[in-house]
């Protein structure tokens, strides 16, 4: 427990660094770049598509009607971009991971190895290739949990539960990965998943709700939507942030654990080693003892 909170500090205290505050700009450029692309394209139809099929449900009318008579018609007419950007979200998550797990992760995973393990051997136990297929491996079964699990969204304490939990537990699948590619072998890294799958697991959910934050915008409702195009950049920086803390926290984290394991094991290597023989030595001898007699002839 002392370890993982010493990441965590340790993580805290790298976000600060010049390097991972110019880093962060690039997954953000993208994302920004990527989302009013879309935006301008396919806004205006999204918003139609989704009120057009918002008007098929009674319950849904229902619901509205009641809320136009409390005197709060206007969130009818933010309502449908407000959905559509509440399902624009996990994409906008998934894409923020994966950039900075491409983009970020092995500058800053370079970071931590100089700067606090220099002498830490690197053994290149996961290659850029399986790297890639496993983040996207894991993002597949991510989403498709994702789906399984929205039917149980409605239920009011499983929104906050099952979503950070996929998200905790695609965050630790692949910073984890990421994290020892470079300087742990295969067997290594296997290892030290299987064994520390608890910690790095509650590292990865902790992340998840840190990740959850920036969906608070959200809530601003008809505000939100007048300052959009400020507010979603806003919340595309502060995703990759918290992406990035969650990959040096894994790093530091990660490497700590290697660089332990191995000190360990070289430890039991130089006890099972058998002790080299003690010399042989004659015992000492009296003078005038009949060893130190020279023979004599009878």
């Amino acid at each position: 427990m002392s370890l993982l909170f010493d990441s965590f500090w340790r993580a805290i205290a790298y976000c600060m660094h010049p390097r991972v505050i110019a880093l962060s700009f690039l997954p953000l450029i993208l994302m920004v770049v990527l989302s009013f692309g879309l935006g301008y394209f396919f806004w205006e139809n999204a918003v139609a598509s989704v009120a057009a099929w918002l008007e098929a449900f009674d319950l849904i009318q229902i619901f509205l009607g009641w809320l136009e008579r409390l005197g709060l018609g206007s969130l009818r007419t933010v309502f449908a971009p407000l959905l559509v950007l509440v399902l624009a979200t996990p994409v906008i998550v998934l894409l923020c991971l994966l950039l900075v797990a491409m983009f970020m992760t092995p500058a800053m995973v370079e970071l931590v190895g100089q700067r606090r393990f220099p002498s830490l051997e690197r053994k290149h136990g996961g290659s850029l290739l399986v790297s890639v297929l496993w983040s996207l491996g894991s993002t597949l079964l991510a989403v498709l949990a994702l789906i399984v699990s929205m039917p149980l969204w409605l239920v009011p304490p499983l929104v906050l539960i099952l979503p950070p939990l996929i998200w905790g537990w695609l965050t630790y699948r692949v910073f984890a990965f990421d994290a020892l590619a470079t300087h742990a072998s295969g067997d290594e890294r296997k290892a030290i998943l299987r064994e520390h799958r608890g910690s790095l697991l509650v590292m990865g959910v902790l992340s998840g709700y840190l990740g959850a934050a920036p969906s608070l915008l959200w809530a601003s409702g008809a505000m939100f939507i007048a300052l959009a195009p400020l507010l979603v950049p806003v919340a595309i920086w502060i995703y990759t942030l918290v992406f990035a803390f969650a990959s040096l926290w894994f790093a530091h984290f990660c490497l700590t654990v290697l660089q332990r394991q191995r000190a360990q094991a070289t430890v039991q290597v130089r006890d099972a080693e058998p002790s080299p023989p003690a010399p042989l030595t004659l015992p000492a001898q009296e003078p005038g003892s009949s060893f130190n007699q020279p023979p004599t002839l009878s």
